[in-house]
């Protein structure tokens, strides 16, 4: 489905952005992920290895949580509106978690010609933890 074309007018600061899930996170996901990015670190699929450093399981990469939440603020604002996207990383998100992505924007301002918007991001886990949180910063196009 296509998003609809966002503009600076149609937006309020306190505006939610549309929340999403992402249901049952696997292993595979984990190995997937691995193997587009680059980060083989064995802490995200190797079993063994996480039980001799006293984990209990595999868990998910920061970027992987992080790539999963910043899809909340492209389906919202547009990947080409996007100026800033920033994270601070919470809780560990482990296989079988379900992740559910919610922000709002804060302030909408002109700021040297451009239509400005900012928000705050955040991935929950299904216990209701943050997982990861974040800000974004987008630049909107006007209707006039």
């Amino acid at each position: 489905m296509a998003r609809t074309k966002l503009y600076f007018e149609d937006v309020k600061e306190g505006d939610e952005l549309p929340a999403f899930t992402v249901e049952d996170l696997t292993r595979g996901d984990f190995v997937k992920y691995a193997g587009a990015s680059g980060d083989f670190t064995p802490l995200h699929y190797d079993q063994t290895f996480v039980e001799a450093a006293g984990i209990p399981t595999v868990f998910a990469m920061g970027m992987l949580n992080a790539g999963i939440l910043s899809r909340l603020i492209t389906n919202y604002a547009g990947l080409e509106n996007l100026r800033k996207y920033k994270v601070r990383f919470a809780t560990r998100v482990w296989p079988g978690d379900s992740i559910t992505c919610k922000g709002k924007v804060v302030k909408k301002m002109v700021e040297n010609g451009e239509k400005i918007i900012e928000g705050e991001v955040a991935a929950l886990n299904q216990k209701g933890e943050v997982a990861i949180q974040g800000s974004f910063r987008a630049a909107l196009p006007s209707r006039s």
